[in-house]
């Protein structure tokens, strides 16, 4: 199991649960740990399924590739992704969050109290669930690629998260893409950057026109079709891409101070397994406006896993703490003992 950095283990909840948990939280990033909070003040006594390491997300979520972030309120000076998140958990952890580091791998929601599986420990049943496991942006597979992204070596999934960042400006920035999202990372980039070079692998974008006639009216933009990114070259930091030609094979180099890939996020739903409903991209719906409820009733959703549009830190513990206030009103409506007790 994993550790609360600077705290106490993740607890063994196989020999300590109540037979009933009053509140199940699954995901470690923004969403979740605010959830965390909220629902550990509210004496909810919260459970934590923090996920388990693996070659595509690590515990704590995407900012844990993120360098700096500038853009939380409250944080005059950057702070480091891993530290930020290391601090959100420790605060929730402070409120009397219990943490386990495992994935949940699979959910009965049919009745009440839910039952959840985790990787290796014994099933866990809880009066309410909020779903936080995020969304994983979907990379190109290269070995530097991976690590750079990894140290803060100028590779990243996120322009509005990244691209204002010292390190990036006035330098010539790769976005790898040809969808709105490319669409709108590469203008925005174009506010830094000494230029912005948009790599897609086919003669013509499948971004809405209104986002490509932006792109292409813009001066600092320039476009190389038919090709795609095959390495991302440097040591602790990106110097440069090797691009191919997608119809003739050949192969050249071309430096650059940054690289944006935009070809998408996968919502870490797959778990669910129709669970709940989901939109046809993956993502959780929740039926009604400005509520975290699922199609499932006690059972909530925060964070990127059900954001394709904003996928902002700020957002998802927004959403987080909804999603705790909304579990804590419904328990109290519904009997749970934790919550009608107090």
């Amino acid at each position: 199991m994993g550790s609360i950095p600077g705290g106490s283990p993740s607890e063994d909840l196989s020999t300590t649960r109540p037979s009933v948990e009053s509140v199940v939280i699954i995901g470690s990033g923004p969403a979740a740990w605010t959830a965390a909070i909220y629902a550990a003040r509210a004496d909810l006594n919260p459970v934590v399924y923090e996920g388990e390491p693996s070659r595509e997300m690590i515990p704590g979520g995407q900012l844990m590739f993120t360098t700096d972030i500038e853009n939380f309120p409250g944080f005059p000076k950057a702070i480091g992704g891993q530290e930020f998140m290391a601090l959100m958990k420790e605060q929730a952890v402070r409120f009397g969050t219990r943490v386990v580091g495992e994935n949940i791998t699979k959910v009965d929601l049919t009745e009440r109290p839910f039952l959840l599986t985790p990787s290796y420990s014994q099933p866990v049943t809880a009066q309410t669930v909020i779903v936080a496991t995020g969304a994983r942006a979907i990379w190109l597979g290269l070995d530097n690629e991976e690590r750079l992204a990894q140290s803060g070596g100028g590779v990243s999934a996120c322009a509005v998260c990244d691209g204002a960042l010292p390190f990036f400006r006035d330098k010539v920035l790769v976005v790898v893409g040809g969808g709105d999202s490319a669409m709108e990372e590469a203008i925005y980039l174009t506010k830094f950057a000494r230029e912005v070079v948009i790599i897609h692998r086919r003669d013509a974008f499948r971004a809405s026109r209104v986002m490509v006639d932006r792109a292409l009216a813009n001066p600092k933009i320039r476009v190389e079709w038919n090709t795609e990114v095959v390495d991302v070259l440097g040591g602790d930091e990106i110097t440069g891409v090797r691009l191919r030609h997608t119809q003739t094979g050949d192969e050249r180099e071309m430096g650059a101070g940054g690289l944006f890939v935009a070809i998408g996020h996968t919502p870490n739903t797959a778990f669910l397994d129709g669970a709940v409903e989901l939109d046809a991209s993956g993502y959780i719906v929740t039926p009604t406006s400005w509520r975290t409820e699922t199609s499932v009733a006690g059972v909530f959703a925060a964070g990127d896993v059900i954001d394709p549009y904003y996928r902002q830190a700020i957002t998802s513990a927004g959403s987080g703490c909804m999603a705790a206030l909304e579990a804590e009103r419904w328990l109290a409506h519904h009997g749970d003992p934790a919550v009608t007790a107090s």
